[in-house]
């Protein structure tokens, strides 16, 4: 058996992107609700209103708030053994901080009543890109460290609240986008002076501060909730949640082997020594001097990070890119990440090259560093789901799921101890990127159209089946799947 007997093959969402009702039963809007709509050429735009004449997909996504009942009896159909998913900050405190919303906090506890029910085990993110609209307006973002109080009141009030119905959590989602800017918004809710696109890449000096200031103070907020946590239940675990980057050398040429390994320390090993180790490591420091990036960091900081570490390491992996000491075009565009395409890589519908390879060769690159335990939170493909005989055969999902599964076995045999799998969007919701409906990834389709339109039916799609006898057999004998 390659699989542990108790491997926790699961299914992921996020709040801002599945649940809807965002200004339901007492809940304050997110930075996310102020997010418009997109497509593979449109990019989406943050708008400080919400202006009547633009869709703002997250304000429905996929309605999982008045859907939940009949979603997690299919992921129990489904034989899912976790579920991991997030909490929406401002279901539980509308503005951040202070006044504490009854009616969130009632609806997690039907959902883990209901998790529990059905076994299913919740791995439960903190913050995904979820950030308080209220906060950011009145402080400008994580820059500010009033955002580590709030964050540690909002730790505080869910870890008693479901200390009876969690035990893996996931403090900060895919917290290494910030350092290359596609984060500002999304994950430190850093806004604009104006109206502007989501996904920017200044380098100006004052951003590139206020970034790695955010960083540096989710780091110390993470650290905190760890040990905050701890002391309210010694059955918690704790993990770190990035962005699973891979770069290749373009060509055997030994700049390209440079440039290919300094990007895999900056994107990955970068926040992973300081979740994992507790400090930063030595090119992160040689990176701000370069850069004149001057950060605060208190007196007591470094010695939080350093008792704070996490128990597990989580990441997601959708691509990898290449990267050269050349002028290449760059025309890979990812998960956060822009490349140079691989000739030897099939591309996705919106790009993404699909290496299975890459996801085996991450493992081992990471396992070696920290030998923590470790989950793959997000794995998946987004594609254009048709309904023909009302069938959806997405074969093409199948595939492709199948591929990184076997690439996450071999890694098993070799040593590496992952002991969680969970497939990104096992129901149909908002794409980060694009904003988009159509760009789907679950198990479970969403009658939920780009425009807004549809009937929110829940349909199943070919690949339900599929991964139903994947988990029954506990990853065993997938070529006869």
């Amino acid at each position: 058996m390659t699989f542990p007997k108790n491997f926790l093959w699961g299914g992921a969402t996020a709040a801002n992107q599945i649940e809807g009702a965002w200004n339901v039963d007492g809940r304050g809007p997110s930075v996310a609700d102020h997010f418009t709509s997109g497509s593979m050429n449109e990019e989406r735009f943050f708008t400080y209103e919400i202006l009547e004449d633009k869709n703002y997909p997250s304000h429905e996504a996929s309605d999982f708030y008045n859907h939940y009942k009949e979603d997690i009896l299919k992921l129990s159909e489904m034989g899912l053994k976790a579920y991991r998913m997030s909490i929406s900050w401002t279901r539980i405190l509308p503005k951040g901080i202070g006044e504490i919303n009854q009616k969130g906090i009632e609806f997690y506890h039907d959902v883990f009543k209901l998790l529990k029910k059905y076994n299913i085990e919740p791995i439960v993110t903190i913050s995904h890109y979820d950030i308080p609209m209220a906060l950011a307006k009145e402080y400008g973002g994580w820059d500010h460290r009033v955002f580590i109080d709030a964050y540690i009141e909002y730790c505080n009030i869910i870890f008693k609240e479901y200390k009876d119905y969690v035990k893996y959590w996931v403090t900060f989602n895919e917290i290494n986008v910030l350092p290359n800017g596609f984060g500002d918004m999304t994950a430190a809710g850093l806004l604009p002076k104006k109206d502007s696109p989501v996904f920017v890449m200044s380098e100006e000096k004052s951003q590139l501060n206020r970034r790695f200031q955010a960083l540096h103070n989710q780091f110390v907020a993470s650290a905190k909730a760890v040990k905050i946590g701890k002391e309210i239940s010694d059955t918690f675990s704790f993990g770190c949640m990035l962005s699973g980057n891979l770069q290749y050398p373009y060509t055997a040429n030994p700049k390209d082997q440079i440039l290919a390994q300094e990007a895999f320390s900056f994107t990955n090993y970068f926040c992973g020594d300081v979740q994992c180790r507790g400090e930063y490591n030595p090119a992160t420091k040689k990176f701000f001097e370069e850069k004149n990036i001057k950060i605060n960091i208190e007196e007591n900081d470094l010695s939080i990070l350093k008792s704070g570490t996490v128990d597990f390491y989580g990441f997601s992996y959708y691509m990898s890119t290449c990267i050269s000491s050349e002028n290449f075009v760059k025309d890979a565009p990812g998960n956060m990440s822009i490349g140079i395409s691989n000739p030897y890589l099939e591309s996705s519908e919106w790009g993404w090259q699909i290496d299975p390879e890459g996801l085996r060769y991450y493992l081992n690159q990471i396992y070696g560093r920290y030998q923590l335990p470790i989950m793959i939170l997000e794995n998946g493909l987004g594609a254009i789901d048709t309904i023909e005989d009302n069938k959806i055969n997405d074969d093409y999902r199948i595939s492709y799921l199948k591929q990184h599964i076997s690439q996450i076995k071999e890694a098993i045999k070799g040593g590496v101890e992952v002991i969680a799998y969970t497939s990104w969007g096992v129901i149909d919701l908002v794409s980060l990127s694009s904003g988009q409906m159509s760009k789907r990834y679950g198990f479970i389709y969403v009658d939920k159209h780009d425009d807004g339109t549809g009937t929110l039916e829940r349909k199943k799609k070919k690949s339900f089946d599929w991964y139903k006898q994947v988990i029954r057999s506990n990853g065993e004998n997938l070529e006869n799947i």
